[in-house]
């Protein structure tokens, strides 16, 4: 199946056949070089959409800010965010998460291993294979089904132990952290200040938002031991 999203691009018949196909065509040159493209157990979904400012770009760059200061500048691992490449063979699937981070434990155990480029230059890399540590989908118009229907059990499959989802759409915000557990990802429930934990990071999280002039918001991601 192919799920097309306001602009179509070629597509190369080899990268729909299977996932090999498709990872071959992922790091060629004719790749698109905007929009986001995902292999999901035989499915192409293709979203040409351009992000939405303020009900998608803010929120995940003030997750991935904080992230980038939990685990980078402690010195546990890395954090990506946009056109970083996640295929699991064992999950038949190849995707761009909103937000990655994996830890240089999980790197050293060999969980996740760095693909280099077809150019052989040294230290550069274009993709990341096995099952990151912690990956977050900011849910979107055009990626609503996607994220919140297609990729949980994908990534469930694919190993990864943690997956936080946000959607910031409407009056009240979604946010949710899910931990891996032996049937699949199991949602942690917040306490009643409406924190709640995430196992990888060992702290806990929530989201909050402020508006600062008429129709314009601000996001908070609050983590315990502020301050």
């Amino acid at each position: 199946m192919w799920n097309f999203c306001e602009e179509s691009v070629h597509i190369p018949r080899q990268a729909t056949r299977d996932l090999a196909g498709f990872r071959a065509w992922a790091v060629s040159p004719d790749f698109p070089e905007n929009g986001r493209i995902d292999f999901l157990a035989g499915d192409l979904e293709v979203d040409m959409s351009p992000e939405d400012l303020h009900k998608h770009g803010t929120v995940k760059s003030r997750i991935a800010a904080l992230l980038d200061r939990l685990v980078v500048e402690a010195g546990l691992g890395e954090v990506y965010t946009d056109r970083a490449r996640i295929s699991n063979p064992g999950a038949d699937l190849s995707v761009e998460p909103d937000v990655v981070a994996v830890f240089w434990e999980t790197l050293d155990s060999g969980r996740v291993k760095y693909i280099p480029a077809a150019s052989g230059e040294p230290d550069r890399y274009i993709e990341m294979e096995g099952a990151p540590d912690v990956v977050v989908e900011v849910v979107s118009n055009s990626s609503e089904r996607k994220d919140l229907v297609r990729l949980p059990p994908l990534y469930a499959a694919a190993g990864i132990p943690e997956l936080w989802l946000v959607d910031v759409r409407k009056k009240a915000i979604f946010f949710e952290i899910r931990a891996l557990g032996p049937d699949g990802y199991e949602t942690v429930k917040p306490d009643r200040a409406g924190w709640r934990s995430s196992p990888r990071l060992g702290r806990r999280f929530r989201l909050k938002r402020q508006e600062i002039r008429p129709g314009r918001w601000i996001y908070r991601l609050e983590h315990d031991g502020e301050g």
